[in-house]
C-alpha cells in the first residue's frame, strides 16, 4: 500500500487555522468580559436613577410641607405669638436646607448614573467589535476546515483573507479598549 502523500500546504493551513481559533479564543472572552461589563454597568445605573427618584420624592415633600407652612404663617401672619412665628420660620429654613440638600446629592447620585450609562454605552459597542470579529474568524476556520478535507487552495486562500479581516477586527477592537488609556497617557 502506498501512503498517500502529505501536501504541504496542509502544514500551513493547520497552522492559520490554530491561529484563527487562537484569536477568535480571545475574541470570545473579551467580547464576553464587555458584555458582562455593559450589562452589570446598566444595572447600576438602573440602581442610581432609583436612588435619584428616592431623593426627589423626598425632596417634593419637604417642599409640599415648606409651601404649606409659608402659606399658614402668611395667612395667620400677625395673629401668630412671635415664639409661634419664629417656630414657623425656623421650620421654613429646615426644609429648606433639607430641599437645598436633596438637590445637592441628586447632581451627584445623576452624574454617577450618567458615568455608568457611558461607561454601558462604551462597553457596548467594544462587545460588538469583538462580536463581528468572532464572525470572522469562525468562517475562517470553517472555510479552513472545509479546505483541509476537500484539499482545495482556494477555499484555504478565502478562509486566510476572512480570518484576516477577523484578526484586523480584534486588534481594532483592542485597540478602541486601550484609546483612551493612550490618549490620557500622551501616546
Amino acid at each position: 500500500m502506498t501512503e498517500e502523500k502529505k501536501e504541504r500546504w496542509l502544514n500551513y493551513l493547520a497552522l492559520t487555522t490554530v491561529t484563527f481559533a487562537v484569536f477568535a479564543t480571545l475574541a470570545t472572552f473579551n467580547g464576553g468580559k464587555f458584555s458582562t461589563r455593559a450589562v452589570l454597568s446598566q444595572n447600576r445605573a438602573s440602581s442610581k436613577w432609583s436612588h435619584y427618584q428616592a431623593k426627589s420624592l423626598k425632596g417634593y415633600l419637604y417642599e409640599i410641607q415648606k409651601d404649606k407652612l409659608e402659606l399658614e404663617l402668611k395667612e395667620k401672619g400677625v395673629e401668630l405669638p412671635p415664639k409661634i412665628a419664629d417656630d414657623y420660620k425656623k421650620n421654613i429654613s429646615y426644609y429648606a436646607a433639607k430641599i437645598a440638600k436633596y438637590e445637592d446629592e441628586k447632581k451627584e447620585i445623576a452624574g454617577e448614573a450618567l458615568q455608568l450609562e457611558k461607561l454601558r454605552d462604551d462597553s457596548q459597542v467594544h462587545s460588538r467589535h469583538f462580536g463581528y470579529a468572532i464572525i470572522f474568524l469562525q468562517i475562517a476556520i470553517l472555510m479552513s476546515g472545509i479546505a483541509g478535507f476537500i484539499k482545495n487552495k482556494y477555499l484555504w486562500v478565502l478562509g486566510i483573507v476572512l480570518g484576516a479581516l477577523g484578526i484586523i477586527l480584534f486588534f481594532q477592537s483592542f485597540w478602541l479598549f486601550m484609546e483612551p488609556l493612550f490618549r490620557y497617557l500622551g501616546l
